[in-house]
């Protein structure tokens, strides 16, 4: 199971400093949660742990190799974001999981939907009848489809009820199993079930908020 490193990591987003020269290693088998006020960078963060932005500075390491040295497809296979706003690629919802594996059985995107909360009738569903909250389980569904070692998700539950909530929850211990994650949130509550390790980004620096959870 691969940890995910940043090794004196700076970036900026619209020249506001999100990191500087920051180091932190989220390890596998745990769930790692980001907090902070809103308009800090923790999305920005997401997205250079694949690669979807890239850092001013420093290096970020999947497993002690940096992660330039992938290409930016196996990245993201490996690295899986799932973004708060939900984009849906496909009419039907069996396409829409099946868009990194082509060769999912009907039987195996039952079992990705059910992960997510959702019932099995739901493959046959347009993409365009989906809720936000649906769609966003869609496209989390999407992501577990290719396996992904370490998952990333930004405010996994901001469309969503408790039930669906909790499935979220389960999911997440689940994959910490074999993987890990890590996962941008507001809800104080679900992030206190689920993570095992919680940070604050804020000013540029990335901080332990639970010295327990963290050593």
């Amino acid at each position: 199971m691969p940890n995910i490193s940043l090794d004196r990591v700076s970036a900026s987003h619209a020249q506001t400093p999100i990191l500087t020269d920051t180091s932190v290693t989220f390890r596998a088998g745990r769930c790692a949660a980001v907090i902070g006020p809103s308009g800090t960078g923790k999305t920005t963060l997401l997205r250079l742990l694949n690669r979807l932005d890239e850092p001013s500075g420093g290096t970020i390491l999947l497993d002690d190799i940096p992660i330039t040295r992938f290409p930016a497809p196996e990245l993201r296979r490996r690295v899986g974001l799932v973004p708060q706003r939900p984009t849906l690629l496909t009419d039907i919802v069996a396409d829409e999981i099946r868009v990194g594996r082509a060769d999912l059985t009907a039987e195996r995107i039952d079992t990705l939907l059910a992960r997510v909360g959702l019932p099995p009738e739901f493959r046959a569903r347009r993409c365009l009848e989906l809720s936000g909250g649906q769609a966003q389980r869609v496209c989390l569904a999407r992501a577990l489809a290719v396996e992904p070692e370490v998952l990333l998700l930004d405010e996994p539950t901001s469309a969503l009820d408790a039930e669906s909530a909790a499935a979220v929850a389960t999911l997440i211990r689940d994959h910490t199993a074999n993987g890990g994650v890590v996962l941008v949130s507001h809800d104080t509550a679900f992030v206190t079930e689920v993570a095992d390790d919680i940070w604050t980004l804020q000013h540029g620096h990335l901080s332990p908020s639970d010295e327990r959870k963290t050593q």
